[in-house]
């Protein structure tokens, strides 16, 4: 995969399907580089594959369908060039979109009401001055911000407290046809400061369900509690008594309970977060304790859909397992779990209606396909990955097994050129810590392939994936049995004689940045090093970072001598290793300034340095940052490796 064939990438989302399970409806979504921003169209899928996937929407930015319960409509998200998100609604049956929304930050995912009249959404509500609400008063003129608690700021939003995410209703225009008939104004239910997500319909449309902190202490901990409250805004309580995080709250066909995906304790404090597994709970719906049904020491869930699904009388949730996320039938009555897929998949999305259960499913050759699920068994139903498929330059990963010093299993993969070799190599650690390497296309690993490298990756202790005590078995204790792990599975990779032992280069994003920046103070046996949006020092990142002020304390501890032994910048004067750093300017979980106090550091020392910094982008920039960004930020990374690591494919000229 060259970086230009990030125009051939084709991601769906999570699909809707018809009430009668005739057809899913689903995004899909594309870097488009000659024009920098993203491409999204809604396409219809035929469940019984009876015809092609065919596109239903000519947007430029489609997203979120959402099939009304009478199978009469289609509610979307639409953004025309240069604007925000909004709700649309399409005529199922084939006619013209119509805007029903025009917030200005743009509008939520729609949400149906069960009598298909209504649709319910979350947008967020800006102060007035700010954020362009008045003509003339741009961000530099806007009033000083007074900042009073802890959660001021996300990562890829900015300042939150002045444009909080409210719930609203919007009824339907009663007359379709007349399209110079005014549209119904949305009506805000919910108020307050704090951040409103995740809402949705009881089955009788008497009540809205919805997360957010509305407790005394929701500044100082993480615990979310489902909230529910009338269409007209009457009735506001509080669903949930615990000490969790709750999400994606779904009530059941009778309306008795709700079932919601959770962490179901996260300690006295509430901030006990560090590999603490999500799993589907179920709690009455006129209030208690979320009670797990799924083992939350074994289980985490997977899966991206926006809500957790019920199908019949059980949860359709995709659970992590080994690299891959299974989809899993949990019966609400507590039978034995089914698993409906299994095997090196990834599965993205669920949906379900009918008879018929369509999931989202990427493996190493598609970043997404659509699954159907029927009594008569599965089908595939889609082949969004063909045309990047067809250029050859994908390759397949090879799955290794190897051993830590102190014997414990260290899983991962090694994908390697075509040709004999041997190859040189990176080794490449993936962020979190608590996330994993997948199954599934990862466009950086083909990159990098293809351009002669053997890439090395593994899921070191403190990865998802593998049960919450390897989650946890980093705790207070980073660079210790995660950095032997990874050593240990590169090690073991490079007794393959098709890999080049003598040169080897190490690469590593957000934690993993943090660990490859922490070997370099230890180690020169790397050729050159990539650290990007990586936490290098726990001290500053604790008053910086969005998440800092708690994120540290739980990881890496509160003793100082503690926290010294695992901080990067404690050893980065001993680094001697070509080091790139590459940071975003408005990365707020991992701030600009963690990168440039490293980068100063080498560069003072002289050794070959470069601090390659991203305007407008945030912490996601290689997974969704600008398309022409990352199409950038590949081109300089292969540039470095062509310096300290070149191939015969990618050597610097001249």
């Amino acid at each position: 995969m060259r970086p230009t064939d990030l125009a051939l990438l084709r991601v769906p989302g999570t699909a809707t399907v018809s009430p009668d399970g005739r057809i899913a409806v689903v995004a899909v979504s594309w870097p488009a580089l000659e024009a920098d921003e993203y491409r999204s169209q809604l396409w219809a899928v035929p469940t019984d594959a009876s015809g092609p996937a065919r596109p239903v929407t000519s947007g430029r930015r489609d997203t979120d369908p959402a099939y009304s319960p009478d199978g009469r409509w289609l509610a979307y998200l639409g953004a025309e060039p240069g604007g925000k998100p909004q709700v649309v609604l399409l005529p199922a049956a084939g006619g013209a979109p119509r805007r029903l929304t025009d917030h200005p930050l743009g509008a939520g995912a729609p949400v149906w009401s069960p009598d298909s009249r209504r649709l319910a959404y979350v947008a967020r509500v800006p102060e007035h001055g700010r954020y362009g609400t008045v003509d003339g008063v741009d961000a530099a003129a806007e009033p000083p911000r007074l900042i009073t608690t802890l959660q001021y700021r996300r990562d890829g939003v900015g300042f939150t407290g002045d444009r909080p995410s409210q719930v609203f209703v919007l009824d339907l225009p009663p007359d379709f046809a007349d399209d110079t008939a005014p549209l119904p104004e949305p009506v805000q239910i919910t108020t307050g400061t704090a951040d409103c997500e995740d809402v949705t319909w009881r089955p009788d449309g008497g009540e809205l369900a919805f997360v957010s902190a509305r407790h005394e202490r929701a500044d100082r901990d993480l615990v979310r509690d489902v909230h529910a409250v009338a269409p007209d805004g009457s009735g506001l309580r509080r669903v949930t008594d615990g000490r969790g995080s709750c999400s994606r709250p779904a009530y059941t066909a009778d309306g008795a309970a709700i079932v919601v995906t959770a962490v179901p304790d996260l300690g006295p404090d509430g901030l006990d977060f560090a590999a603490r597994q999500a799993v589907p709970c179920r709690v009455p719906a006129d209030g208690g304790r979320p009670e797990p049904m799924l083992d939350a020491e074994e289980h985490q869930r997977g899966d991206d859909s926006p809500t957790t699904v019920l199908a019949g009388d059980a949860v359709l949730v995709g659970v992590e397992r080994r690299g891959a996320v299974e989809l899993l039938r949990v019966p609400l009555a507590g039978e034995e779990t089914e698993t409906l897929v299994d095997g090196p998949f990834v599965v993205r999305g669920i949906a379900a209606a009918g008879d018929v259960v369509v999931a989202t499913v990427a493996h190493d050759r598609s970043a997404g396909e659509l699954l159907a699920l029927t009594p008569a068994g599965r089908r595939l139903l889609t082949g969004f990955g063909r045309d990047l498929g067809a250029t050859g330059r994908l390759h397949r990963p090879s799955e290794r097994t190897a051993t830590a010093p102190d014997g414990y299993p260290v899983h991962g993969w090694v994908t390697t050129p075509p040709g004999p070799g041997p190859h040189p190599v990176l080794l490449t650690v993936h962020g979190g810590p608590f996330r994993q390497y997948e199954r599934s296309l990862f466009d950086e690993t083909q990159v990098y392939v293809s351009a002669g490298y053997a890439v090395v990756q593994c899921n070191p202790r403190g990865s998802s994936g593998y049960g919450a005590a390897h989650g946890r078995a980093v705790r207070h204790g980073w660079g210790g049995l995660d950095a032997d792990d990874v050593l240990a599975f590169l090690d073991a990779a490079l007794a393959d004689a098709a890999l080049d032992a003598g040169r080897v280069g190490i690469m590593g994003g957000s934690y993993g940045g943090y660990l490859t920046a922490l070997l370099l103070g230890r180690t020169n046996r790397f050729a050159g090093a990539v650290v990007e949006r990586a936490l290098t020092d726990p001290v500053s990142f604790g008053g910086s970072s969005d998440i800092g002020w708690y994120f540290t304390d739980q990881y890496l501890g509160v003793e100082p001598e503690r926290v010294a032994a695992q901080s990067p910048m404690v050893t980065a004067s001993a680094i001697t290793t070509p080091t790139l750093v590459v940071h975003s300017e408005e990365d707020w979980r991992t701030p600009l300034e963690q990168g440039q106090r490293l980068y100063v550091e080498l560069r003072r020392r002289g050794v070959p340095a470069e601090l390659l910094v991203f305007p407008g982008e945030g912490h996601e920039l290689s997974r969704s940052g600008r398309p022409r960004h990352r199409l950038a930020r590949f081109e300089h990374v292969l540039r470095w490796w062509a310096r300290w690591l070149p191939t015969a494919e990618h050597r610097v000229s001249g």
